[in-house]
């Protein structure tokens, strides 16, 4: 006789469905687990041996096979411990093998028989409410599992025991509730950075329409402080937005205790970091820090200071808000649409633009085309906003804080989103809710110019030799800048200072 318990195997943020099978027969004491397993998966035999030990049972001197179907998907990860040893237990008795139906299980055993916290549960929980199935889970990932329908029913033991005691009827299991993550502190504000009045307009610019941004300055300039405070002024996530992070951040494990935040993600890798942590890879296929940022700020610092190569990988999910990852056995597609906010000297010594200073590596302007080489021309045409940040002077330093700080940018922030999340809701678009994820073909008809505005950005397209997504860009900043300004049609103003964050691309010194 086979018993069957199922379970999930991870493609992405994908959980496709996987039929633990056991069959326990005569012959040689052996327990065998089949069906493209990797080595944490072949491992959990032991782990499930020792845990049915420390729960009074004993395996039978059997034989002991487990298949896990289909044979030829790849199976990663510790989450199939507990199906499997739950498909022991039903075969040996321990357990009513129709109490299983209609569940979906995973979790990882300790040695004592109690069930650990798993990654990707809330992927998990969204499958099997579409199949119709409960879902058995870790305590620590109940309240996780709880978010992916009011109507499933889930089942978060502690051990083995609680949950063999639940099916007998001795001791009943409570539907854990969803949790929202306690946040220690608040983010930091506007407020605390003097001066830099054009750069905080433009970074409430970027906010507004989910721009990609490059602040360009010397060192102690403020860019990083201006960086970090961009999510104080970002609206929260909407419901629809919240779950497709959770289920990155689930996929990934960075869920703790099950509950989860509507705050922003905002990403700063280290500018070491290789291609396979910034979009996604290694033998598991786990998401990158593109990935990790979704539908918030991946925020790079030093930028020339990646590899060029590492940054080119960026240009392909800036376009498709996605990241696909091939592999021989199997492809993943991790969502990405991220924001890009960067920042960089304007060279390696960083004070080219101070007057009178003579850079050591020879020319100002020579030292400054080698260190912004490094970027390539397909990446910045993709950054809608590129500024220059002077260093702070102390005129500035000594002045008393601003008047407005993070609440009053955020307010009028949301105020443009929800004129943006309207406009596209009108015209039926799914998934866009600012300008810069708008399609290009959309954002001709969402922008149109009036005519002064027309002419200027004729002119300007053919001065400035934009390319077609230079020009696109330019039209969804401008139409960014009449939302904050509330108004419907995007004028001659708009344009104009929509063209300014683009014209900085132009006076890149050429290398000599």
């Amino acid at each position: 006789m086979v018993t069957r318990v199922a379970t999930v195997a991870f493609e992405g943020i994908e959980a496709r469905a996987v039929d633990v099978q056991v069959q326990i027969s005569p012959g040689n004491v052996v327990f065998n687990v089949v069906g493209l397993p990797d080595k944490a998966v072949g491992e959990s035999r032991e782990r499930v041996r020792s845990a049915l030990i420390a729960s009074g049972l004993a395996l039978p001197n059997k034989r002991i096979t487990v298949n896990l179907a289909p044979a030829d998907l790849p199976k990663e990860g510790s989450h199939y411990d507990l199906p499997i040893a739950l498909a022991v237990m039903a075969a040996i008795g321990a357990v009513p093998a129709d109490a299983l139906d209609g569940f979906t299980v995973l979790g990882e055993l300790a040695l004592d028989g109690t069930i650990t916290a798993v990654a990707g549960v809330l992927p998990a929980a969204i499958a099997a409410s579409s199949r119709g199935h409960g879902l058995i889970c870790p305590a620590p990932c109940g309240a996780e599992a709880a978010w992916a329908s009011s109507e499933i029913e889930v089942l978060a033991p502690r051990s083995l025991i609680q949950l063999a005691n639940h099916f007998k009827g001795t001791q009943i299991l409570a539907r854990p509730e969803p949790a929202v993550q306690r946040l220690a502190s608040s983010l930091p504000d506007l407020r605390d950075i003097k001066g830099q009045e054009s750069a905080k307009r433009t970074l409430e610019i970027a906010a507004a329409g989910g721009h990609n941004l490059l602040m360009s300055g010397p060192p102690g300039a403020g860019k990083s402080m201006l960086a970090q405070r961009l999510p104080s002024i970002l609206p929260p996530l909407l419901p629809r937005e919240l779950l497709e992070v959770s289920m990155v951040q689930s996929i990934a494990g960075l869920i703790r205790e099950g509950a989860l935040s509507d705050r922003r993600p905002f990403r700063a890798p280290h500018h070491s970091a290789s291609m396979a942590a910034l979009v996604g890879g290694g033998i598991n296929a786990r998401p990158g820090e593109v990935s990790l940022a979704h539908r918030g700020v991946l925020f790079l610092d030093e930028l020339p200071e990646f590899q060029p190569n590492v940054l080119d990988s960026l240009r392909q999910p800036i376009e498709t808000g996605e990241v696909m990852i091939a592999r021989a056995n199997h492809r993943v597609t991790y969502p990405a649409r991220f924001q890009l906010v960067a920042a960089m000297n304007p060279c390696r010594c960083g004070q080219a633009t101070e007057p009178g200073y003579a850079c050591r590596r020879g020319p100002n302007e020579r030292c400054m085309a080698q260190y912004q080489a490094r970027l390539s021309g397909p990446l910045l045409d993709r950054i809608d906003l590129v500024i220059d940040v002077p260093a702070v002077t102390a005129a500035d330093l000594i002045l008393p804080p601003p008047a407005e700080g993070s609440a009053e940018a955020a307010a009028r922030v949301a105020a443009a989103r929800e004129r943006q999340t309207q406009r596209y809701a009108a015209l039926g678009v799914e998934g866009v809710t600012t300008n810069a994820a708008c399609p290009a073909p959309l954002i001709e008809d969402a922008a149109r110019p009036d005519a002064d505005g027309i002419r200027l950005i004729r002119d300007a397209a053919e001065a400035m030799r934009l390319s077609a997504r230079g020009f696109h860009r330019v039209l969804k900043v401008a139409r960014t800048l009449a939302d904050l300004d509330g108004e419907d049609r995007v004028r001659r103003l708009h344009i104009a200072e929509a063209l300014s964050y683009r014209s900085t691309l132009d006076r890149r010194p050429a290398a000599a």
